[in-house]
């Protein structure tokens, strides 16, 4: 967890599957970059799937640990990039899952305005929020 001037900060790192329902969760203090973690989140990746993940992780090495997991990396370039990479903005459109899993979880009072001072019991309740996701999706009735 990080301070900063606004206060206690971090950031909430998430791989979900195809409907949009968590399956790996992390945290970061919020000033740390998103590199930091993503050895540890690919290691969810199997093969034949699909890495989409937004410019903050466009990196080399990022996208050759998942060719060597077998995934395929979808990550669009930062604008200083010097060799092109390939890039489908129709398949990056998926990426609306991963904000709708945060639109959902933020639901939660609790996890949007983060009032935990450790970061054990605020990934706590990220986990809380994340299984009300997995039970909506998966319950039965009208």
């Amino acid at each position: 967890m990080g301070r900063s001037r606004g206060g206690l900060t971090s950031k909430i790192h998430a791989v979900v599957d195809t409907n949009g329902l968590p399956v790996h969760l992390a945290l970061t203090p919020g000033e740390a970059h998103d590199h930091r973690l993503c050895s540890v989140l690919l290691s969810a990746l199997l093969p034949r799937m699909m890495l989409l993940a937004d410019r903050g992780y466009d990196a080399d090495w990022i996208t050759e640990l998942a060719r060597q997991r077998g995934a395929w990396a979808n990550i669009p370039p930062k604008r200083n990039r010097k060799d092109p990479i390939c890039f489908s903005p129709y398949l990056y459109r998926a990426r609306n899952l991963i904000e709708r899993f945060f639109n959902k979880i933020k639901q939660c009072r609790r996890v949007a305005t983060r009032y935990d001072k450790l970061a054990a019991n605020y990934l706590a309740f990220v986990k809380l929020a994340s299984i009300r996701v997995w039970l909506r999706a998966n319950e039965s009735g009208p």
